[in-house]
């Protein structure tokens, strides 16, 4: 029950995580039909192009060899071994092709559905495997129902197929082996290429639903639950609490370090209680005035407090205040729209310095 309430509570559709994840441990879908109906072509193309003209060729040397048995003098190791040669390549010329054929038909269906790759983890042993609850489930579960509902089409299309053509071909080749017994095998040839046929047709149609079968069954289990989603965009994102606590500890350090460059400052802007600026500006190294704290509210009145003790002028202006902390950045220069109104200021306060030091 508890695996059918799983089950059940998967209703969100596979992350491209899951998918990805899933294809690198070889878990991918797979279909077996396409393979059987690739052995099928191989057999009606092997019937087809091999077995009329390789029999022929075949027979036709294996007469040459044997019309005149008595050029082979078998007692002499030389000639049985010539002789052996021969058979073998006779032999080797009609299967290898048949054997290149079934190999290529094998390896496009392979590929046909997915690209080749090594995952060594589905070859480990794995005794969960041969659960005999887990094959229980297997077999009475929505893929054994289809593998049983597939091994019916089969039986049946094979049947009807061979029941059809055995019916409609029979009294022509009762006619052939009793009138030309020699084209028998040409006829029974023939009639075998269009039972391939037939049965590639069928097998056709099985192939491509239960391709289409294989992936949608292949989605539906990588489907995920609400929990599941969560944790993922936890794992991806961080979790929000530590990811707080991160951001809270970064701002606490930019604070600590904001207040100690306050001393440093040239003069800060504020506005009375709500925004502070402190900026700093040293013509042998500051190409312009450079920021070097702000905050808001609290901040702000603190760094007016430590300002005020360390004797860093305070200028209230309550509209470049705000503009400059909206935009300019800590360890930064001031944007060059703010030159001319902070250049006024930093006049006024050197100004200040020099008439207070006569």
């Amino acid at each position: 029950m508890a695996e059918e309430a799983d089950k059940d509570s998967k209703t969100e559709e596979p992350s491209e995580k899951k998918v990805s994840d899933a294809i690198r441990k070889g878990n991918v879908p797979y279909s077996r039909e396409p393979a059987i109906l690739a052995s099928f072509l191989a057999m009606l193309l092997v019937a087809a192009f091999q077995i009329g003209s390789g029999g022929l060729s075949i027979s036709g040397g294996l007469m040459m060899l044997l019309e005149k048995p008595g050029q082979w003098h078998l007692d002499e190791g030389g000639v049985a071994l010539h002789l052996m040669r021969q058979v073998t390549f006779l032999a080797l010329g009609f299967l290898v092709p048949i054997f290149v054929m079934f190999i290529v038909a094998a390896l496009a269906a392979s590929f046909s559905q997915n690209l080749p790759r090594v995952v060594f983890r589905r070859i480990r042993p794995d005794f969960s495997r041969i659960s005999p609850r887990k094959g229980l489930k297997r077999i009475f579960g929505a893929q054994g129902w289809v593998e049983f509902l597939k091994a019916i089409f089969k039986f049946t299309a094979v049947s009807v197929i061979v029941a059809v053509l055995l019916k409609s071909e029979a009294g022509y080749v009762m006619a052939t082996l009793l009138q030309s017994p020699r084209t028998l095998p040409e006829v029974l040839l023939a009639l075998s290429m269009k039972l391939l046929a037939a049965v590639v047709l069928a097998a056709v149609v099985l192939a491509l639903a239960d391709f289409a079968w294989s992936r949608r069954y292949w989605w539906i289990n990588l489907r995920m639950t609400r929990q599941e989603v969560k944790d993922e965009r936890k794992e991806l994102d961080g979790d929000p609490i530590v990811k707080a606590r991160r951001l809270s500890l970064a701002r606490d350090r930019l604070r600590r370090s904001m207040m100690a460059a306050v001393p440093q400052a040239t003069v800060v802007i504020a506005n009375p209680t709500h925004y502070s600026v402190a900026l700093r500006y040293d013509r042998a190294r500051d190409p312009a005035p450079v920021v070097v704290a702000k905050g808001q509210n609290l901040i702000a009145l603190k760094i007016r407090e430590i300002a005020q003790e360390n004797d860093v002028p305070v200028i209230e202006n309550r509209t470049l205040a705000r503009a400059l902390y909206a935009q300019a950045e800590v360890d930064q220069m001031i944007p060059e729209e703010f030159y001319p109104a902070v250049a006024e200021i930093i006049h006024y306060v050197f100004s200040m310095e020099r008439n207070r030091t006569r």
